[in-house]
């Protein structure tokens, strides 16, 4: 059962408003997502014919969670640009350069939902707003919810994982080079993925 209740029309949600369930009440709270629990990475395609994979290291956020209405729930994210790790020193060097990041004048990446949906079964969908380099674009990620459980240190715990699709170049990110059997080396899309552990405040 998913943490919030579903809304596929306009029964279920007015039924939805007359009776929460209760174990999905139960998780209606605040939350501070695990950074040593939690990864948000991504992959890029590199000469056209592989892909990078990278992550952050150093990263904070916050859920609300609301288990009767989906739409009150809200997510938000601080990353440290520094902290970019692709496996790589050189390489992670030209990612934080004016190149790309510019991670001395533009040292985080945020993330602010507007929006929150319930799709049915555990997935879910929210948007909001992306700031890279100053520039702040709407995004949309998938969410699939992997449950709720109390760990040996008791922390209230819920699991997300989640995936979306960018196109660097519209926050600004344009830099590349030209490979000599056509195409470039690296690509405007870019995937993320998060998966995320987050303990529920005291």
């Amino acid at each position: 059962m998913g943490i919030f209740n579903r809304k596929d029309n306009a029964d279920t949600a007015t039924a939805a408003a007359a009776a929460v369930s209760p174990d999905l009440a139960a998780l209606t709270g605040e939350y501070t997502i695990d950074p040593t629990h939690s990864t948000i990475g991504f992959v890029a395609r590199h000469a056209m014919v592989t892909n990078v994979k990278g992550k952050f290291l150093d990263f904070s956020g916050s859920l609300h969670l609301d288990g009767g209405d989906p739409s009150a729930s809200t997510a938000a994210l601080d990353i440290k640009m520094d902290s970019i790790d692709t496996g790589s020193a050189d390489r992670d060097g030209h990612l934080k350069s004016a190149d790309f990041f510019k991670t001395e004048e533009f040292p985080t990446m945020t993330f602010r939902s507007t929006k929150a949906e319930a799709l049915g079964g555990d997935d879910y969908r929210i948007t909001g707003d992306l700031e890279i380099l100053g520039t702040t674009k709407s995004i949309t990620i998938d969410l699939e919810f992997n449950g709720a459980a109390k760990d040996p240190f008791g922390n209230e715990r819920v699991g997300f994982e989640g995936k979306a699709e960018i196109l660097r170049s519209e926050w600004g990110l344009t830099w590349n080079a030209a490979l000599e059997t056509g195409g470039v080396l690296v690509s405007d899309k870019i995937k993320l993925n998060f998966d995320i552990s987050a303990i529920r405040n005291a």
